[in-house]
């Protein structure tokens, strides 16, 4: 697996938590559109969605603040 540096995707205000549910999202809807078309990727899905928030194809967004919803 493809493990760039931290510094390239995350920013000081962003965990390492949500960078990897990110990418495994954006992997899970490469593989999903892949199976769709009948497309045999060459690289791996995880690969391909790393170099997408590399390349600010897709941006992690974060809330600004957590609320208790227990009432």
């Amino acid at each position: 697996m493809l493990k760039p540096s931290d510094n390239m995707i995350r920013t000081p205000h962003r965990s390492y938590y949500s960078l990897v549910i990110a990418v495994a999202k954006r992997a899970r809807q490469i593989a999903e559109k892949a199976e769709a078309n009948g497309e045999i990727l060459v690289e791996k899905p995880v690969d391909l969605a790393v170099h997408d928030f590399i390349n600010n194809k897709y941006k992690i967004v974060e809330p600004t603040s957590f609320e208790d919803n227990d009432g």
